[in-house]
């Protein structure tokens, strides 16, 4: 049975992220939507915008890719492939501060799903841990002198991730693979970082997509950070307002500051970074591939391709990506620049 998840419809809703690769390439909880149903349904899972267009979809079975499947409806739709479960207990991503407001959950339905019949690696005793079931370290990881607690949530540390010493962390949390967690990081529950990140400070409710850096202190909370962002040192978002009012975040679908509800943090999109000590107000929105700096805090929406205040020339922005893509012992790659252009062309056609 092949299934084709249908992203067309969704990735301009999620802006900054479905900007450069499909929404179903979201990381919410520990694994990719993609991923989620490539665990059960291995080799068979195709997405619209990455299908042929001269590809048969009556061949297929069709499902919105913004449908996060639970545990439960993957399980059902495994046994029983000719009927489509109920999406009741399903989340469904209609805005993107919807990834961090339903990423713990996601977090605790992939940790089932990834560990159900497995042995979990042995923990160091070097570490103080609670709940114990509820932690499963892979092979290769790596955690010493450190507190692990999963009284409210999952603990899941990815194959060869580090967890250097003085870490304190709160489930649910999820480490990925090849991924470090650098001395005396404070760790608060709904957290996801992906693969090949680096990160420390203080980190509430927060995902990190992968190949992403907030490698020194400052605060985190109620976001969302694509790929290959960089977060400067000192680097700080406020999730609140002072008023205690509702906060408002950019929506590209709608050309207009939406109400998110009491919490909202920073949305940033591939391939952005920001300076050192930069200060995020409350539901700020960055673009794909921007520069953030200044002295004041930054502007609620910064679009894509911006360099400060100005426009980031797009040759200096792929050579700057290509820099730190190599520091991770990679490049990018000719569709990676083919995509960027199109998303720059498209910002200049405005």
């Amino acid at each position: 049975m092949n299934i084709l998840l249908d992203d067309v419809p969704f990735n301009e809703s999620l802006y900054p992220f479905g900007a450069v690769k499909s929404m179903a390439h979201i990381r919410i909880g520990i694994l990719t939507i993609f991923e989620k149903w490539q665990l059960i349904f291995p080799g068979s899972i195709f997405i619209s915008s990455e299908t042929a267009r001269d590809a048969d979809v009556s061949l297929f079975n069709k499902i919105p890719a913004n449908v996060i499947p639970s545990t439960n409806f993957l399980n059902h739709f495994q046994k029983e492939k000719n009927t489509f479960p109920s999406i009741e207990d399903c989340k469904i991503l209609e805005y993107p501060w919807q990834i961090f407001e339903y990423n713990a959950w996601a977090i605790q339905q992939d940790f089932e799903l990834i560990t159900k019949g497995r042995k979990s690696a042995e923990i160091s005793s070097t570490n103080q841990v609670i709940h114990p079931e509820n932690i499963f370290v892979e092979d290769g990881a790596k955690i010493s002198f450190s507190i692990l607690n999963a009284t409210d949530g999952p603990i899941y540390i990815g194959k060869n991730a580090e967890i250097f010493e003085g870490c304190t962390i709160r489930g649910p949390f999820s480490l990925g693979e090849g991924s470090r967690l650098k001395i005396g990081a404070k760790i608060y529950g709904g957290t996801t970082i992906g693969p090949y990140c680096l990160a420390t400070g203080e980190i509430k409710n927060a995902i990190l997509m992968s190949y992403s850096n907030k490698a020194h202190d400052g605060y985190l909370g109620d976001s969302v950070i694509g790929s290959w962002c960089n977060l400067g040192a000192g680097t700080s978002n406020s999730n609140l307002k002072n008023t205690g009012g509702i906060v408002k975040m950019w929506s590209r679908e709608r050309n207009d500051f939406v109400p998110v509800g009491y919490k909202g943090g920073l949305l940033m999109g591939d391939y952005s970074r920001c300076a050192i000590n930069t200060s995020f107000n409350t539901g700020t929105v960055v673009g794909v591939s921007c520069n953030v700096f200044g002295n004041t805090f930054s502007s609620k929406f910064i679009d894509d391709f911006t360099w400060g205040n100005e426009n980031y020339i797009f040759e200096k922005a792929i050579s700057d990506i290509n820099n730190w893509k190599k520091m991770k012992g990679l490049e990018i790659t000719k569709h990676e620049i083919e995509t960027l252009k199109k998303i720059y062309q498209t910002k200049h056609k405005q």
